[in-house]
């Protein structure tokens, strides 16, 4: 009796259905998401947080 519940058991465990290692690819998935709108973000905003940034420069450069 033992041995069929090892075996059972084991079967179960070699063949079942679980979802182990699922987690770790929604965090990749996630991860990779992530760094797509950061990346989107850096291309839309850069240009105009650089000319607003030289336009403060060029008053805060003039005014000393």
């Amino acid at each position: 009796m033992i041995t069929w519940a090892f075996l059972s058991t084991w079967v179960r465990a070699r063949f079942g259905d679980t979802e182990r290692g699922a987690s770790l690819v929604e965090y990749a998935f996630l991860a990779a998401l992530i760094a797509v709108v950061c990346i989107a973000a850096m291309a839309l905003l850069g240009g105009a947080t650089s000319s607003t940034l030289d336009g403060v420069g060029s008053s805060v450069g003039s005014a000393s």
